[in-house]
């Protein structure tokens, strides 16, 4: 059934794929947009631009009215934040206001994209599935955190209110239009350019993002109300990623660091990232979660939404590719 779906994040990496998925299916999108933020990744793709924010509950609500569907996608995905604060007021705040506004519009259905930072990956470096949730006080870090109050806030109003929400869990998207780019994005691009000589070697999943995002959409139609769907693509360690990198390119291979020297490291890595208010590539909470490998299982979305994804090294190739177009290689 085409009909008009309201979408949050639609600028941004997974958000645009998004976006563009819909609108493939023929949907009609109405994005909900900060003021001045960049939209060029959607130009000529047909979407309704509204002017609203997170923090914005009387903007929600305008954006929501009248549509039959709404996808919320927006996060604030960082690492690193000198400000958690902030970080909850989006992740958890913007999310409550966005489904308590769907839920006053009558919407027939709303896809909460959450993130599979609100599992525990297995000490077994088994795959994780929906059933090993984490409580928001076992997660690492601000991120990871927010994220789980915000996923169990919606699984709370699915209980006692009736929202609709039908939950994805992305694992680790990759590939074109990831403008910003995404912590993982940034160490694909960092190692494309040959600036990644050594790493701490965790393990994730990779996924195309354009895969991730097309099992949004069928959430829609086919998703299970208050129950999770891991959306995954398969299980790497990033000691192969980056050795896949560098024989792209035909470098040497990085050469793998042991953790414990780093802490140091991490800390100075940090406190420089508050003067110069860039993100840094060390931190403490990602030597933490690089202890344990973050792998997943796909199973239950590949029974339920019919979700495939393509190999991960298809998916890096065309994440370096859009990089190198968009002029970020030089």
């Amino acid at each position: 059934m085409q009909e008009t779906v309201m979408l949050t994040g639609a600028t941004g990496f997974l958000g645009s794929a998004i976006a563009l998925a819909l609108r493939a299916e023929g949907h009609a999108v109405r994005a909900l947009v900060r003021p001045g933020t960049p939209r060029d990744v959607l130009q000529g793709a047909g979407v309704e631009f509204i002017p609203g924010d997170l923090t914005d509950a009387a903007s929600i609500a305008e954006a929501v009215r009248g549509c039959g569907a709404v996808i919320h996608c927006a996060a604030d995905y960082r690492i690193f934040v000198p400000d958690p604060a902030r970080m909850r007021a989006v992740n958890v705040g913007g999310t409550e206001a966005v489904m308590r506004a769907a839920l006053a519009a009558g919407c027939r259905r709303v896809v909460h994209v959450s993130s599979v930072a609100t599992l525990k990956p297995r000490q077994d470096t088994l795959p994780a599935t929906e059933a090993d949730a984490a409580l928001p006080e076992e997660a690492i870090g601000p991120y990871k955190r927010s994220k789980t109050e915000a996923e169990r806030l919606v699984l709370q109003l699915v209980a006692e209110a009736g929202l609709p929400a039908i939950i994805v869990n992305p694992s680790t998207p990759i590939g074109p239009r990831d403008r910003r780019p995404t912590p993982t994005g940034r160490v694909i691009l960092e190692a494309a350019r040959g600036r990644m000589p050594a790493y701490v070697d965790t393990g994730l999943n990779l996924v195309h993002v354009d895969d991730v995002a097309r099992s949004c959409v069928a959430a829609m139609r086919r998703g299970e109300v208050g129950a999770r769907h891991i959306l995954g693509g398969q299980d790497v360690s990033l000691a192969e990623l980056l050795g896949h990198i560098a024989a792209l390119h035909g470098r040497r291979r990085p050469v793998r660091l042991p953790r414990a020297p780093l802490w140091p490291l991490a800390l100075v890595s940090e406190a420089a990232a508050l003067l110069t208010r860039r993100e840094p590539m060390l931190t403490r909470d990602g030597l933490r979660m690089a202890r344990t490998p973050m792998y997943f299982s796909s199973a239950r979305a590949e029974q339920v939404l019919g979700h495939r994804a393509r190999p991960w090294q298809e998916a890096v190739g065309e994440a370096i590719a859009w990089f190198r177009a968009a002029g970020m290689l030089a």
